[in-house]
């Protein structure tokens, strides 16, 4: 059965097999090294004692383990696939419809398949993220006023009790609680350098990370208790207006980003933030230089926390941040993207000389 709990024992000896048919269902986390695999990497199988199985990527992240290089299981986890392409473009056409095997079946996809392509990519099944994207339509209907009832049948509840459940999961709150916030919305966005998490409100872009960023969902539990917001999947016009503006800066025409970013972090972070965003692309400068700039010559190190702390990738540029001798030094998002973002500014946004 596709919902079986699969013994560590049998873990690990599929593990040991390089067992392609466990790749979506379960992740190895290595306590020795704190990073996590798919069941088909090529690197040397760790010793018993140091493994402890995950299901999901989100679990592997929550614990602190790190993705492994060498087989990639965040970047690897669909991206280009058609089935999942195909199946995410009919669920934003009409995110109300209620999905189901046999519905899967008769549009020509195997439902296990189905899963294991999502499970990958997601960390849930097709289904569960159709039901979660259902979930954020009738958060949207309550928030605008409609009855909790309308709301609980559009969402594909035929129980009352087993909506209120759905929504208290979800946000936090009973659906009546809904009309008296203020919620953000979390979407996946995909990039030339792997998938990113945007989560907007109707007004302001609030985080932006990449996919595989071990930060990731910390950071979005700090979020989501600073503004006392739920975070369900959906989209808002940030959200619309945060695509086309990506999709311009990665095409190379776009090269300062107008879409407004919330309010978030410290005075001195803030300020920090503010003057990242006035490196031009395609140029760098030093943490020491930023110091200096910002009239605190001694809080190098200062600016390199505030540097780090920063949620919203690209937007505010971290990555044209260096070392005083022109290393790359750190980036939350992997050195090779840092290396990759600042070539493709210097490339489409410097004339030659």
């Amino acid at each position: 059965m596709l919902t079986e709990r699969f013994s560590d024992e049998t873990l690990y000896q599929a593990l040991l097999d390089r067992d392609a048919g466990y790749d979506g269902f379960a992740y190895v986390c290595v306590t020795s090294t704190r990073i996590f695999c798919r069941f088909t990497c090529p690197a040397r199988k760790p010793r018993r004692e140091n493994c402890r199985f995950r299901t999901t990527i989100a679990e592997c992240l929550n614990e602190g383990f790190r993705p492994c290089k060498r087989c990639t299981p965040m970047l690897r986890y669909g991206a280009g696939d058609p089935v999942v392409t195909t199946l995410l473009e009919a669920l934003e056409a009409d995110p109300g419809t209620r999905w189901s095997q046999e519905r899967l079946i008769s549009l020509g996809h195997d439902p296990s398949t189905v899963r294991r392509a999502f499970k990958r990519r997601f960390g849930m099944s097709f289904l569960d993220l159709a039901r979660q994207r259902r979930l954020g339509q009738a958060v949207t209907s309550l928030e605008a006023g409609s009855p909790v009832i309308e709301a609980q049948l559009d969402a594909g509840f035929d129980s009352g009790s087993g909506f209120r459940n759905a929504i208290n999961q979800l946000i936090g709150t009973s659906p009546m609680g809904v009309k008296n916030q203020s919620l953000l919305k979390a979407d996946w966005l995909d990039t030339p350098i792997g998938p990113m998490l945007a989560v907007t409100c109707g007004n302001a872009l609030h985080l932006l990370e990449f996919a595989d960023r071990p930060a990731l969902p910390a950071g979005l539990k700090r979020l989501q208790a600073r503004l006392r917001s739920g975070i369900p999947m959906g989209r808002t016009s940030v959200t619309e207006q945060l695509q086309a503006e990506l999709a311009a800066y990665f095409k190379g025409t776009l090269s300062a980003f107008s879409i407004r970013i919330g309010d978030h972090g410290t005075p001195f972070e803030r300020s920090v933030w503010s003057r990242l965003q006035e490196i031009p692309a395609g140029t760098s400068q030093s943490y020491s230089a930023i110091a200096q700039d910002l009239q605190r010559p001694t809080a190098v190190r200062a600016v390199a926390r505030a540097n780090g702390a920063n949620q919203i990738a690209i937007i505010i540029p971290c990555h044209r941040v260096i070392g005083a001798d022109g290393s790359l030094t750190g980036y939350g998002g992997g050195l090779w993207r840092k290396q990759w973002l600042l070539r493709h500014e210097q490339r489409s946004f410097t004339s030659p000389c």
